[in-house]
């Protein structure tokens, strides 16, 4: 199986320099960016750039913090086809150009392509590395107006420095329903001590839930 994380960072949320990345798990990786976008739009070239990156038949798993993003390529498009590209309530599709353009290339590539949402900015590396190439390549667009695209970088430099732009998240338009799994119910079966309490309070939440 493939690995990929995806991010997109948009210096001024609607309307700022967006860049988008993509980090294979294996070292390779890909970035661009354009002049003017939303945050919306950035996360979903990420994915469409990713998914491109990889053809061929070996099943795709890809990574992103953005929900809007993953709900567009793997619930909400399904009942947007249906519906002739229009919402629940008959309104228009929002950046429907290009979720069509990943709606096609996932129904071209033969291998079929998963999401997982991760959480973002816990220090997860390979979500790292995709937060900071895209802000990256948002910057260069804002200064230089260079959107030229950068693919399959033998190794992609670790993270060491975090990205000091805001990156605002525009409003998601559809209902966001997909929550964190809950915490798994714990049976007792002797009354809680001091010690049992303790040890129970310090158990993780859950960082990454996988959609099909």
């Amino acid at each position: 199986m493939i690995i990929v994380s995806t991010d997109g960072s948009c210096l001024r949320n609607p309307g700022g320099a967006i860049g988008w990345a993509w980090v294979n798990h294996t070292g390779t990786s890909g970035s661009g960016g354009a002049p003017s976008g939303t945050n919306q739009i950035a996360e979903l070239r990420a994915v469409l750039e990713a998914i491109l990156a990889h053809p061929g038949s070996e099943p795709l798993l890809i990574e992103s913090d953005s929900l809007y993003a993953i709900k567009c390529a793997s619930e909400w498009i399904n009942s947007w086809r249906t519906n002739g590209w229009k919402t629940s309530t008959g309104g228009p599709v929002k950046n429907l150009e290009l979720i069509q353009q990943v709606d096609h290339a996932i129904a071209g590539r033969p291998g079929p392509v998963r999401f997982r949402w991760v959480r973002g900015h816990v220090g997860n590396y390979f979500n790292e590395q995709a937060d900071t190439l895209a802000g990256q390549a948002a910057r260069k667009v804002a200064t230089s107006g260079d959107t030229g695209s950068v693919s399959d970088n033998a190794d992609p430099q670790p993270v060491f420095d975090p990205i000091t732009e805001p990156i605002p998240v525009e409003p998601v338009t559809e209902p966001l329903p997909v929550t964190a799994p809950a915490e798994p119910a714990i049976t007792h079966s002797a009354p809680q001590t001091p010690r049992r309490r303790a040890a129970a309070a310090k158990t993780p939440a859950p960082d990454a839930l996988t959609l099909f």
